[in-house]
């Protein structure tokens, strides 16, 4: 199966490049392949890293790396097949759920960009594009789907609905101990799905998460907090904007298999205080309308044959909703059944704007095989951005969630290096 997305984003790119390769005639097979094995990681947080319970807690608090010890041939594949199974650092087990995948990754670039393209397999016979719904049950319209660490999914209330996605985590040596320690130095106990997970009152009581006006925990940096192993505690607005301006955090971008890859795009962002997305717009947003609880756009049926689909059509075909291309504006009488299904977000190339839309996709899924590439541009000068230039050496770490997950169901990798033109774990090929 090849997404009808793949052609949409090639046309979309192609057009932009005059003065830089075409991201979608790189002749791949003259660009050498690492292959970098991601395992499944549990709760293994940072607090765990340093805690008893982990043999080389030692290390990690003298801020040696993570391969310092784990070097084995078949390191990741062991500790991958181990983790995801019930026990200490996995205390809702997937069923059926693999322990590791192997990641291709190659990487080239030219005067204008950087090009890294990744291939790995899904564990389903099927493309992740599906995500969340809002199903009519006959008097409002609901969130339909979820992960599958969700608690609904296990005790089978909901079914496992969520997107593919992969990930890359990038420093250019600001941000102490990740070249070490890799995505590990974001992953802590308190943020969602891991141990002793936040609550609400925890939460309204933390000034620094009420200062920047979040909700729940996710990815932060050790230098966030005045105790880098408690999240309860922040830093001021001050010290965090100069760690900024410092450029003390890292680098994430995300492709997501329903919310970037039908528009050609990667979503960025940076982990300092929390997970945040760059300035500007994503080129997602809900779809929900926040008084109403009603969609606010629907499929446009003159366009696509439909304005809702129904459970029973789930992975039988592509059901995108993308505001400019084939959505239309809500129509609360337009004869609701119930069942009927509307995609819990909208996405949009149009509307991304600012740093927030720097990188763009080509992606298409075939015979069990996602195929990815990444298009950043070199040298950006936004202050939520890394820059990547000729010569330069980056701290990477990758990530792949696979079959319906997401937070810490995902694979990763321990942490490898980058060059463009330069020596590294993956070296970029120069274009001519």
């Amino acid at each position: 199966m090849k997404l009808k997305a793949l052609f949409i984003a090639i046309a979309t790119l192609s057009a932009g490049y005059a003065a830089a390769a075409d991201p979608a005639k790189i002749d791949w097979d003259a660009v050498p392949v690492k292959t970098v094995t991601l395992f499944y990681p549990g709760q293994s947080s940072l607090e765990w890293l340093t805690s008893k319970a982990h043999k080389g807690a030692s290390k990690v608090k003298a801020g040696q790396a993570c391969v310092s010890c784990h070097d084995g041939a078949n390191e990741e594949k062991e500790l991958g097949d181990k983790l995801v199974k019930a026990g200490p650092l996995e205390p809702m087990p997937v069923a059926g759920k693999n322990g590791w995948v192997d990641l291709h990754v190659q990487a080239a670039y030219d005067d204008k960009n950087a090009y890294m393209r990744f291939q790995w397999k899904t564990q389903n016979p099927f493309p992740g594009t599906e995500h969340q719904y809002l199903r009519f049950d006959g008097k409002e319209w609901k969130v339909y789907g979820f992960p599958k660490l969700d608690k609904v999914v296990q005790e089978g209330k909901q079914p496992g609905i969520y997107e593919d996605r992969m990930t890359v985590m990038l420093d250019d040596g600001k941000v102490e101990n990740f070249g070490k320690q890799g995505c590990w130095l974001t992953c802590h106990d308190g943020e969602r799905d891991m141990p002793n997970q936040f609550t609400k009152e925890e939460v309204q009581a933390n000034a620094l998460l009420q200062a920047v006006k979040r909700n729940d925990v996710r990815k932060y940096l050790p230098i966030s907090r005045t105790d880098p192993a408690d999240w309860k505690t922040g830093k001021s607005l001050d010290e965090i904007n100069q760690a900024k301006a410092d450029g003390k955090f890292v680098e994430l971008m995300q492709w997501r298999a329903h919310r970037s890859h039908a528009v050609g795009m990667t979503d960025d962002g940076y982990v300092l205080e929390w997970r945040n997305s760059d300035a500007g717009t994503n080129m997602f947003a809900g779809n929900a309308d926040g008084k109403t609880h009603q969609p606010k756009f629907m499929w446009d049926a003159a366009k696509t044959g439909y304005k809702s689909i129904t459970a029973d059509q789930l992975r039988k075909g592509e059901h995108f909703l993308i505001r400019e291309k084939n959505a239309v504006p809500f129509d609360p009488n337009a004869g609701w059944k119930e069942g009927d299904m509307i995609p819990d977000y909208v996405t949009s190339r149009v509307d991304a704007k600012g740093s927030a839309a720097d990188n763009n996709a080509i992606s298409s899924w075939k015979d069990g095989l996602w195929t990815y590439v990444l298009v950043r541009p070199l040298g950006l000068t936004n202050p939520d951005d890394k820059a990547l230039k000729e010569g330069g050496v980056y701290n990477v770490g990758f990530a792949v969630h696979d079959d319906n997950i997401t937070t810490r169901g995902h694979f990763v990798s321990f942490n490898k290096t980058l060059g463009l033109g330069a020596k590294a774990d993956i070296e970029a090929v120069k274009l001519k």
